[in-house]
């Protein structure tokens, strides 16, 4: 990946801005969404600057039908990166609720192998190795090198050996040449875990350590944070399951957000409720069902793709 690539934090408040275009064009806003997105807008100049273009692109290819970036998109005739590189513009015209849908930034677009928000996919590798993708991930794949470049998002490597496998991140390399291993890309630096076998961790700056099954680090760019344990829940996604034992709401919805287009919210009082349960990720609305039938909250839905969740009122 060049140098020039936007940062995690540039993908997430561009993400925002197509968010906010979302909400606005879906017809729901009221006056305070207005203002709350005036706040953002004000309080960042990045903010106001990808809301700009977001705006500039809108206006540019307004007048041209969505089905035409869609087809453009599907057309087998010519090789992916070069249908994508000429037709960049035209895939802006896609109606906003799409790109929400999609929550890939458009630098992702030309990776290799993809996958939107809400899906997953699994990728055979040589000599037995596979891939599998979490929600809105994209990479890069070298098969004659044995390297993955994790561009963003969330990956499970299993390797049966002995060819040594590297995983390429903005903070470093990883290398399991016999393991199963998780690497989750985050906003600063990113997340390794082992769940057999080990990994040698190659900060961009800083001595390399050996991760061990079981363990969990931060691997960040200057060098590698704490030890921790690995906890094995966090690999549900692999099955398409979401769990939480006695977790906190805010920290389930956190999570939740990932596998859902749009904006999802919640107030103070319900990130405070425990959860605990085992959910599957097909149906993300079911599982905002589920909560609001076992917690006192409940969930209004502007749009498809504008969620708040509160505490429901007691009957009086």
């Amino acid at each position: 990946m060049s140098s020039l690539a936007p940062s995690t934090e540039a993908r997430q408040v561009a993400r925002a801005a197509a968010q906010w275009l979302a909400l606005l064009e879906s017809g729901g806003a009221n006056a305070g969404d207005h203002a709350r997105l005036q706040h953002w807008r004000d309080s960042d100049t990045r903010h106001e600057h990808a809301w700009q273009k977001a705006q500039q692109l809108r206006e540019r290819f307004a007048g041209l039908p969505p089905a035409l970036a869609l087809a453009s998109l599907d057309r087998p005739a010519l090789d992916r990166r070069q249908l994508l590189k000429r037709t960049l513009a035209v895939a802006a015209v896609v109606p906003s609720a799409w790109l929400v849908a999609r929550q890939m930034p458009w630098d992702s677009w030309t990776a290799d192998v993809r996958t939107a928000t809400g899906e997953r996919r699994s990728i055979a590798l040589l000599d037995g190795a596979s891939l599998q993708l979490n929600t809105a991930t994209a990479v890069d794949l070298d098969l004659a090198a044995r390297s993955i470049r994790l561009l963003e998002g969330e990956v499970a490597l299993s390797v049966p050996g002995p060819q040594t496998t590297t995983v390429l991140t903005s903070a470093g390399q990883v290398r399991v040449d016999q393991g199963d291993i998780c690497v989750r890309q985050l906003a600063h630096g990113c997340e390794v875990a082992v769940v057999r076998g080990s990994a040698q961790l190659m900060p961009l700056h800083g001595a390399s350590m050996l991760l061990q099954a079981g363990e969990q680090v931060r691997l960040l760019p200057q060098g590698v944070g704490p030890l921790s344990a690995f906890d094995g829940l966090q690999l549900g996604w692999r099955d398409g399951v979401l769990t939480a034992m006695d977790q906190p709401l805010g920290d389930f919805l956190e999570e939740l957000n990932r596998y859902r287009p749009g904006v999802l919210r919640w107030s103070p009082p319900v990130a405070a409720l425990r959860v605990t349960g085992s959910f599957r990720l097909d149906d993300t609305d079911r599982i905002l069902r589920l909560l609001s039938a076992s917690l006192p909250i409940e969930v209004q839905s502007r749009t498809r793709y504008w969620v708040t969740v509160q505490m429901r009122n007691p009957v009086s």
